[in-house]
């Protein structure tokens, strides 16, 4: 079975965890803060923090703009559940908005109108999350002036877009944002196994993520409440968790990270090789937005209807190519609905959800691999 996506790992990437495995430090030594700088750097960040996963980082965002029970967290109906789950780990109430059926991405439009009733209602979000799905950004500068005109807060879930561009800038530069969010997961653009991290351009909320992250510890002796010299003095000065990603972890985000430019662009050729040969116009890919470079992380394509959508992820399977659905919109999730989402509230998300596919892309994959599975994808559109 060829899958959707797969990580691609060298010798080098072998070789820098075999490094760290026989060296004293497993965990919190010198690789992750050379990894954290490393991204920062790579991504014009002035500060990253490394987490276990994706979804550690997000909570750890909710916590920093001081999300809790009181506070209203609005995110776009299509993503994964973790986008919405990392508000409700604070107790805050969560609220969808629908999406660009072709794009996926969160429609400004239906923001702006929302917002606009939000403000008359004395209702307004207090953080806005939003998801760059497949890689691509959503329109962060306009989404952006439309939450400093209401005082919200920001954040982009940018899981599926390390190395993508957003206008003059990569995506995670936080221009746009208070806080940017990548997953390292195998499938990702690069991957460190398992981790994540949380990019930030706010001193103070990068020193306190780095408390959050290790059970709400204060090492700095010169925050300590009472002042000591002994070297092996700590307080903990609010409710932490253990988010910390270790050194193992680290040395192969940095190999991968070498590698990382070469990856973006052999995903965009075979991305561009894939949009070549759809000439069936019952299939077509999401639409591209001009200011964006996307990181190419899915390779989404779209049907005319669910049926043939369902049919064609079910023949590609059959036939030894694996697909996915990226994603069921939130709302219609059990859990979801028990909190009072309603599905047909999101009309673009459900038809999104209703035709679109992720087809296999990932570096190593061959274009023979592509003509067979747009010849498949052919002839299950007709079927």
């Amino acid at each position: 079975m060829i899958p959707y996506s797969r990580q691609i790992i060298s010798e080098d990437d072998v070789s820098a965890v075999v490094d760290v495995l026989r060296s004293d430090l497993l965990t919190q030594g010198p690789v992750v803060s050379k990894f954290e700088s490393a991204v920062a750097t790579y991504c014009g960040a002035t500060h990253g923090i490394a987490t276990v996963n994706a979804t550690a980082a997000l909570h750890t965002a909710m916590m920093l703009l001081d999300v809790g029970h009181n506070d209203s967290v609005w995110a776009p109906a299509i993503s994964f559940v973790a986008t919405a789950n990392c508000a409700r780990y604070c107790g805050a109430t969560v609220e969808f908005v629908d999406v660009d059926v072709s794009t996926g991405l969160i429609c400004v439009d239906d923001l702006e109108r929302r917002l606009f009733d939000a403000k008359r209602l004395n209702a307004l979000p207090k953080v806005l999350i939003v998801v760059h799905i497949a890689g691509q950004s959503a329109n962060m500068k306009q989404i952006s002036e439309l939450c400093q005109e209401y005082d919200i807060k920001v954040v982009e879930d940018a899981a599926h877009a390390f190395s993508g561009e957003y206008r003059d800038g990569r995506i995670g530069c936080c221009e746009f944002s208070d806080i940017a969010v990548f997953s390292f997961h195998p499938v990702k653009p690069f991957t460190t196994g398992e981790g994540g991290m949380l990019m930030t351009n706010d001193s103070d909320m990068a020193s306190r993520a780095r408390k959050l992250i290790e059970h709400g510890i204060e090492r700095n002796t010169s925050n300590h409440m009472t002042p000591t010299d002994s070297f092996w003095y700590y307080e903990q000065h609010e409710l932490g968790y253990n988010y910390r990603l270790s050194d193992i972890h680290s040395a192969l985000g940095l190999s991968q990270l070498k590698r990382v430019d070469h990856f973006l662009r052999e995903r965009e050729s075979l991305a561009d090789y894939y949009i070549t040969q759809l000439c069936d116009q019952s299939l077509y890919s999401l639409r591209r937005d001009p200011e964006c470079r996307p990181s190419w992380h899915l390779f989404v394509v779209q049907c005319t209807s669910h049926v043939k959508r369902n049919a064609l992820m079910n023949y590609l399977r059959q036939e030894g190519y694996g697909t996915n659905l990226h994603y069921l919109p939130i709302p219609f999730q059990p859990y979801y609905e028990r909190l009072g989402a309603r599905p047909n509230d999101f009309p673009n998300a459900c038809r999104y959800a209703e035709i679109s596919v992720s087809l296999p892309l990932f570096p190593g994959l061959k274009r023979r691999d592509i003509d067979k599975i747009i010849s498949l994808c052919q002839r299950a559109i007709i079927m």
